[in-house]
């Protein structure tokens, strides 16, 4: 523990000294903003009604917005002038502004409260027609409303990564965004720190129903960790922006050939000063894969040498608990604390059932070997997070900070039972390998962050963070044949790593009526070191790393019409994948006797520059085309050593990816709108490999369209499709997958709603491809899954609300949770 304070010690005086500096700030805000709340003429705030901002002299609309959850909006003006502002519902202008006059002195208006007088049919209209769309695009991010869609009811939140636009996921779990791997996964502003198999089962441990939007951001700003290849999808869960007491409760029974269960309850109470949150979520997962491995191993003159073929069934089960809790103290209009505490608990178990022949060269049974695997595991994660905001003058500056500590668990049991016969079915031999594989890790973070707006319509941001980092993995594992045990030293290890990052950014942006620029810079320094402990066969190893790194970002969007139906952007950012902690773990992980992941020290992080340049018509309609360089791409490579089958990761060299997009949204008629998005990509990449040097060049489409139909004011109903062609990539050879789903609601009440979705109807969700170059050998995969479920959910909203004050998302550990998972 005096180690732990010793090195969060500095970070808490950084904070601190910055703190002190920035508190006495004070400036006159220089933007100009029209805000206000809009009721209903009992006094409860109206969501989702319809705030367009005109010009007085020619009667143009220049800027459009709705109300929030509690009645309130703000919506900007671009300019010193004479506007009028209109609210609108059911398609009627419900209530008109006086005048407003924007002048030198005068640069924001408060309406204050707009009471608005409704039928309950309006009412009704009002809340179907303002339905929220499916994507948003915003400038420098895609925003995906998760409830938009029907299909994304009852399923998890991994799922609804798989139909975003631009996401990728693979039958490994293994998630892209335009073609990158290498995304940096946030949950509310926050890291989650979590990578390979952690961060898979995280995700669809989360139900859909507790996610509210998920923000693909292809190329974050300089206050974002630079670590992401691909950028960062920060997913955001739901929070009641209303007092009172009141939450939603959603149950979900989701049946494939296996029974699931998804379940989540969010509460909300608010009163005075303070405002409490909880967000509870139950997933009990039974899950399988059906996976055939097929290799021919081949002579000098590339003849056949012998055969393996194998099928491996996979099948999973356990109970994960996900919370999330806090509190916000308003201590002042201007002045806010809190404190957020997330947890996860999994239990779960892995069997595996495999089954392998080897034949020789006239592909005549020569052995079989049969495996048992059997794994138990606890997974356990702590979140702790004080955080302060306070806002100087009259939205005249923003100082935020945040401290995190966070900590993971993972203890693992292992057993494998590996049975050799003759093709008679006489016992060859047998034994047994146990594993014991205890895993923690600590993370500390401080964060502060500042922003003023300054004269001339400029916006300064700038901030500071630390975070230490201390890995410790052990992997103990025994031989048991007959009745005598003994250590595998070969397979045996334990290593520990620690890493510092500091960094420092500097934002500017300037606002102009059609044109908005925005760079910045960050700052990162990284020191590392890796430690692993020696044994009877192996010596002990270490090493240790420091290097200095700027990011640099850059925006530009530019209006081509004052209505802004017409707008192009350009942007290029630089970007940094460290390496998970767990891939820098020199540890085998066996699958049976022919087949070991592996861990790699050596792997170096990988850089990234990335080029975008996009077009957007009436915010429904956008064309991106980019360009990404690549150094050190981080990636699983396949090497064959006597047979033996060793996947690992390593840096495969450069490359650069080629992407041009299209997502769009067109409404046929009233009742049916189309959401479509679009991909083309090339993929190249260059490097030394195993087997000599290997250049690849692959280019894929992908597309995922999604059919919503208003059947009437009750019922409505969705139809999906997602379609990827074949694609080759480094050693992989990819081919072409797609699926078709459908779902239909029915709403019961306006408190209550019942849906139905069907995923994979046909299930055609099958994984197949092959390995090249790999040495004197060829191979390829099947990889089947329970893809094909039915889910019923069922959603309720009760208690009582109110307007209440807008909560704080902390974000203040801004990329090592995505680092922590194997």
């Amino acid at each position: 523990m005096n180690f732990r304070f010793a090195i969060i010690k500095p970070a808490i005086q950084l904070v601190l000294a910055l703190f002190i500096s920035v508190s006495a700030a004070f400036a006159q805000q220089n933007s100009f903003k029209i805000y206000g709340r809009v009721l209903d003429d009992k006094g409860k705030p109206l969501e989702q009604i319809n705030i367009a901002l005109y010009t007085v002299a020619n009667a143009m609309a220049v800027k459009a917005t709705v109300t929030e959850h509690d009645g309130k909006f703000s919506i900007s003006a671009p300019q010193l002038g004479e506007y009028l502002l209109k609210a609108s519902l059911a398609g009627q202008v419900a209530y008109q502004s006086k005048p407003i006059i924007l002048k030198d002195g005068l640069f924001e208006v408060n309406l204050n409260d707009i009471i608005i007088k409704i039928k309950s049919t309006e009412l009704k209209e009002i809340v179907i027609s303002s339905k929220k769309a499916f994507s948003e695009l915003k400038s420098d991010r895609t925003v995906i409303n998760v409830d938009a869609l029907i299909s994304n009811t009852g399923i998890s939140t991994m799922d609804v990564l798989a139909k975003s636009p631009g996401v990728a996921v693979d039958g490994n779990g293994l998630i892209s965004l335009k073609g990158k791997s290498g995304v940096n996964v946030y949950v509310d502003d926050k890291p989650t720190y979590m990578s390979g198999n952690d961060l898979e089962n995280y995700l669809r441990s989360l139900p859909s129903s507790s996610v509210e939007q998920i923000e693909l951001i292809t190329n974050p700003s300089a206050k974002y960790d630079a670590a992401g290849n691909a950028g960062i999808i920060n997913i955001k869960t739901k929070k009641s922006k209303a007092g009172g007491f009141n939450g939603t409760l959603n149950l979900s029974l989701n049946q494939g050939k296996l029974t699931r269960l998804n379940n989540s309850l969010n509460l909300n109470y608010y009163k005075n000063k303070i405002n409490a949150f909880a967000n509870f979520s139950h997933n009990l997962n039974n899950s399988f894969i059906d996976l055939d491995l097929r290799r021919i191993y081949k002579n000098e003159d590339d003849s056949p040498k012998y055969y393996f073929n194998q099928n491996t069934f996979l099948k999973r089960n356990g109970n994960t608990f996900n919370t999330k809790a806090g509190i916000d103290f308003y201590q002042t209009s201007k002045t806010t604390w809190g404190f957020v505490f997330n947890g996860t608990l999994r239990k779960s178990s892995q069997t595996n059932r495999n089954t392998s022949n080897l034949l020789n060269a006239f592909n005549q049974l020569d052995s079989i070997i049969q495996a048992s695997n059997n794994e138990k595991s606890r997974f356990e994660n702590t979140n702790f997070n004080l955080n302060y905001r306070h806002k100087f003058g009259k939205e005249t500056g923003e100082l935020t900070f945040d401290l995190d500590y966070l900590n993971y668990s993972h203890q693992t049991e292992q057993q494998y039972y590996n049975y050799s016969y003759f093709p008679d079915m006489s016992l060859k031999y047998a034994d047994l390998l146990t594993g014991e594989l205890p895993s923690g890790i600590d993370i500390y973070s401080a964060k502060v962050d500042f922003s003023k707006p300054l004269k001339n319509n400029l916006k300064l941001e700038t901030g500071i963070k630390s975070s230490h980092i201390i890995t410790d993995n052990v992997a103990d594992y025994h031989y048991v044949v007959g009745n005598t045990s003994a250590p595998d030293f070969e397979k045996t290890n334990h290593f520990v790593y620690k890493e510092n990052i500091n960094a420092a950014y500097i934002n500017l942006s300037i606002q102009g009526k059609k044109l908005t620029v925005q760079a910045g810079l960050r700052f990162e320094n990284t020191r590392s070191n890796g430690h692993q402990l020696g044994n009877p066969v192996k010596p002990d190893s270490a090493f240790n790393r420091t290097y200095n790194n700027l990011f640099p970002t850059f925006y530009l969007s530019y209006k081509l019409d004052s209505a802004a139906n017409n707008q192009i952007g350009l942007n290029f950012g630089r970007r940094v994948d460290r390496p998970s902690y767990r891939s820098l773990n020199p540890f085998y992980m066996p699958l049976d006797k022919f087949t070991y992941y592996l861990g790699n020290p050596f792997l170096k992080p990988t850089f990234t520059n990335v080029f975008e340049l996009s077009y957007t018509h009436k915010n429904k309609f956008t064309t991106t085309i980019s360009y990404s360089s690549i150094k050190d791409q981080v990636t699983e490579t396949i090497e064959i050593v006597d047979g033996t089958y060793y996947s690992r990761p390593g840096n495969i060299g450069s490359g650069n990816i080629k992407t041009i997009s299209v997502n769009a949204e067109v409404d046929f008629y009233k009742w049916l709108t189309l959401h479509a998005y679009g991909e083309l990509s090339n993929v190249v990449t260059k490097t030394d490999f195993y087997t000599g040097f290997l250049t690849t060049n692959g280019t894929y489409f992908r597309t995922t369209p999604n059919l919503q139909i208003k059947i009437s004011p009750s019922w409505n109903a969705e139809v999906n499709f997602l379609y990827q062609s074949k694609f080759s990539s480094t050693q992989f050879v990819r081919n072409s997958v797609n699926e078709f789903g459908a779902a239909i609601q029915k709403k019961l009440s306006a408190k209550s709603n019942l849906k139905f979705n069907v995923t994979d109807i046909f299930r055609t969700r099958v994984y197949v491809g092959t390995i090249n170059n790999l040495a004197a050998t060829t191979a390829g995969w099947v990889n089947k899954s329970d893809s094909r479920n039915f889910i019923l959910t069922y959603s309720y909203r009760f208690g009582k609300m109110f307007s209440a004050p807008k909560k704080y998302n902390p974000s203040g550990a801004d990329t090592e949770k995505q680092r922590a998972g194997s």
